[in-house]
């Protein structure tokens, strides 16, 4: 892999926040007439996605991962230079393309089809280059999708947590599930083994249950409880999420809005969320940011676009 020297920001100053992952070029089909397909292009991907919604809060974010030497490639480093994020450990793969998806939003909710396999970022196999900048954050955001997609032996994933935690920083984990991606044998095995190394723990109720086997909330935050996180926010969609730490627990509402589109709603909260932390929030005002943002992102279309700036959030959370 080589970096794409033209498209490259680099920083001499610390950073907030690293998120780690494969970017796609998303394209979400937009409620048209009878027959009529409009689909509208962006970009997705959990960890992109969590690093847009935490630029937007006026935090410093990097992106961690590579790309194909190809048009949707050129797109999203575009992207994320637009939005701030610095972008010198995107790596430029010339052998292997940007993977790409549809979202096809229905009544129950929506339809993904990826385009995926052999991407560059699934053939990442050392981020031992990233060394640098991974010992100057204050924390690295990584998923289970992150670790699902990738084709080497050793996961990147633990390479990466072992240079954070080294120099004082802290690992933010989203336990995000994709069973197209691997076995749910395989997920419990790599998720197990990661969620020990997690000081700030973020999954989704729905997943969490497949993952546990559980179904009762609280049955669920004791089973991650077990694990020791610093913070734990449990997503819980529609119903807002529950938070906690330093013993104490709080469920924090939900907006109660009319739902277009849910993609990325999970990754706008955590990039909301972890942006709070870094200003200085405790988790429980950080989540009552981050369920606003949340309720903000899923009345519009696509996984990035609909997600809200730090005034947006604001001003309804003031309203």
């Amino acid at each position: 892999m080589i970096k794409s020297q033209e498209e490259i920001i680099m920083t001499s100053a610390n950073i907030d926040i690293v998120c780690m992952g494969e970017a796609m070029v998303e394209f979400t089909r937009m409620n048209r007439s009878k027959g009529e397909a409009l689909y509208i292009r962006g970009l997705g991907g959990d960890a992109s996605n969590c690093a847009i919604s935490a630029a937007r809060q006026g935090v410093k974010v990097a992106y961690l991962s590579a790309v194909g030497d190809d048009q949707f490639g050129k797109i999203a480093i575009d992207t994320w230079l637009t939005e701030g994020i610095d972008v010198s450990q995107v790596f430029v793969d010339p052998n292997s393309p940007t993977g790409i998806y549809f979202i096809d939003p229905v009544p129950e909710g929506r339809n993904f089809t990826y385009y995926r396999a052999g991407s560059a970022a699934s053939r990442m196999s050392s981020i031992s280059s990233s060394q640098t900048i991974l010992s100057r954050t204050a924390i690295l955001h990584l998923s289970a999708i992150t670790q699902a997609i990738s084709i080497a032996p050793n996961e990147p994933s633990f390479e990466a947590i072992d240079i954070v935690k080294k120099n004082g920083g802290r690992i933010s984990y989203d336990t995000n599930l994709r069973l197209n991606l691997w076995s749910l044998e395989e997920a419990r095995r790599v998720i197990n083994k990661t969620l020990p190394q997690a000081d700030i723990l973020l999954p989704s109720l729905d997943e969490a249950q497949i993952l546990t086997g559980l179904d009762n909330k609280e049955d669920i935050l004791n089973f991650y409880l077990q694990f020791e996180p610093e913070i734990l926010a449990l997503k819980c969609g529609s119903e807002g999420a529950i938070v906690i730490f330093e013993g104490r627990k709080e469920y924090i509402p939900a907006l109660n809005v009319n739902a277009i589109d849910t993609s990325g709603v999970g990754d706008t909260f955590a990039g909301a969320f972890l942006a709070q932390i870094i200003q200085g929030e405790s988790p429980f005002e950080a989540a009552r940011f981050a369920v606003v943002a949340s309720g903000i992102s899923v009345q519009g279309y696509g996984a990035m676009t609909p997600i809200p700036n730090r005034k947006e959030v604001l001003r309804a959370m003031a309203r």
